[in-house]
């Protein structure tokens, strides 16, 4: 994936605009979450939408992950199989193709996952962060959209950048 057009300073493209301060972007208005979602997938984005809400138990999150990303089935269901698995993620082994554009992981209702186990939702904020800045460095593009009904929530950095609201929030 070619990068963005310095030309186009002034008028960078949304998928730039969530980009450009990390790769996670925090959304609390529904209505720009699906604008951005919609935008996304018009330009060939592959979106995956995880419901954390429904996640009683990292167990869960685990599962759903394997699932929407395309997981061997030798997937550990362990932290430190998620990053192994979002390592061949970056490089496209598996999860999406050279076809997309990028790839975004909408993660709705993080806030209540976060309750439940903070540790784990923040890790898995932090292991994706760190696996994007990766598929970065061949050319591929990463994202994670976080929705969270808690406006006051407060993530602590991930891959080593703090975690901000999107440009329009």
């Amino acid at each position: 994936m070619a990068t963005w057009d310095q030309a186009d300073e002034l008028n960078h493209p949304l998928d730039f605009l969530l980009i450009q301060n990390g790769f996670i972007s925090l959304f609390g208005q529904r209505t720009i979450l699906d604008e951005a979602i919609s935008w996304l997938g018009q330009r060939s984005y592959k979106v995956i939408y995880l419901d954390a809400a429904l996640w009683q138990s990292s167990r869960d999150m685990h599962r759903d992950m394997a699932e929407a990303l395309d997981f061997p089935e030798y997937y550990g269901r362990n932290l430190h199989a998620l990053n192994d698995c979002l390592n061949d993620v970056a490089t496209q082994s598996y999860g999406w193709t050279d076809a997309d554009t990028g790839l975004v992981i909408v993660v709705d209702g993080y806030d209540k996952f976060a309750k439940r186990d903070t540790r784990t939702a923040h890790l898995l904020l932090d292991i994706f962060a760190k696996q994007a800045a990766y598929a970065a460095l061949f050319g591929n593009r990463m994202m994670c959209l976080v929705h969270s009904d808690d406006r006051q929530i407060e993530v602590p950095p991930v891959g080593g950048t703090s975690v901000t609201w999107n440009h329009r929030e």
